[in-house]
């Protein structure tokens, strides 16, 4: 399977969208309702209202790559949070890809020590 690179931002669309949408739709729901730049080196992804299909719209170099994942049986966990645009890393959209509930998943939260002297 393939892998985005580590340092991509990843944007989730919220709302279902009409899955006939091609590139220029996908482009102006980026530029509209997302309110980000289809150009950024990010990867902007949506899903249907089943969740068993999710779109991946990229900018790279010269053109758009758009990706299709259709699921058979399952269906995707999209996140469950109140922001009109869900940011998360490429890891999380893999995680996502596999069928991981990412908001289920906690990682160690990160410490600071400080030595007493």
């Amino acid at each position: 399977m393939f892998r985005f690179e580590a340092d991509l931002t990843v944007f989730l669309h919220r709302e279902p969208i009409d899955f006939r949408a091609g590139i220029n739709s996908l482009v102006t729901l980026v530029e509209q309702s997302m309110q980000l730049d289809p150009f950024a080196r990010a990867v902007f992804a949506f899903h249907n209202r089943k969740r068993d299909r999710v779109k991946l719209l990229f900018y790279d170099r010269n053109g758009f790559w758009m990706m299709l994942r259709r699921l058979e049986e399952d269906h995707f966990v999209w996140p469950r949070r109140q922001q009109s645009v869900v940011k998360l890393t490429s890891e999380q959209l893999h995680w996502l890809l596999e069928g991981i509930d990412i908001d289920a998943v906690r990682r160690h939260p990160v410490r600071s020590y400080h030595h007493v002297s």
